[in-house]
């Protein structure tokens, strides 16, 4: 009896091992901030932007998916609505972005020098749609394991409070 049971233990440590290879899962899609798969012909041109994080990408060109569509910042910051705007970010916002260090959500900090206004705006005030047809907010969703921004039902106005704010920061 305790020869069967060590063959079939045997057996099953050989079947997990042989079945249990390390594979690689090939994926076709494109990341943003990545090139696509490298041919023989392009192999050195891919490896560049491959390593860039969604978090850490810059496209200033992308206004994303919602209600807006251009935004012209003044020159100037405006304190008072930047102060609305970190009141409005306390409440709604920091269970899941620290300002200067990424947590459940990416660090606002530096996100202008990232992504255009609009983008930002349309971020906060239209999350779902934007996770689902922007392809720089599926990375990040990617990027931060799945964990979708929850819409805090922003108006317009919060939204734009709390952009200015992240010009000070």
């Amino acid at each position: 009896m305790k020869i069967i049971m060590k063959s079939l233990a045997a057996i099953a440590i050989v079947t997990l091992i042989s079945c249990g290879g390390k594979e690689e899962k090939k994926s076709n899609d494109i990341q943003i901030g990545q090139k696509p798969a490298a041919t023989e012909a392009s192999t050195e041109t891919t490896n560049a932007a491959s390593d860039v994080k969604p978090s850490e990408t810059v496209d200033l060109t992308n206004k994303g998916i919602g209600p807006i569509k251009n935004l012209e910042l003044p020159a100037e910051i405006d304190q008072a609505m930047a102060a609305k705007g970190m009141e409005v970010y306390k409440t709604k916002c920091m269970a899941c972005h620290k300002p200067d260090k990424k947590f459940i959500g990416p660090a606002p900090t530096g996100i202008l020098e990232r992504r255009t206004p609009e983008w930002i705006m349309n971020m906060i005030l239209n999350p779902e749609e934007m996770t689902k047809n922007d392809p720089l907010a599926k990375a990040l969703l990617i990027e931060f394991n799945g964990s979708p921004m929850a819409n805090q039902n922003l108006t317009e106005e919060e939204a734009r409070q709390v952009l200015e704010y992240f010009r000070t920061l």
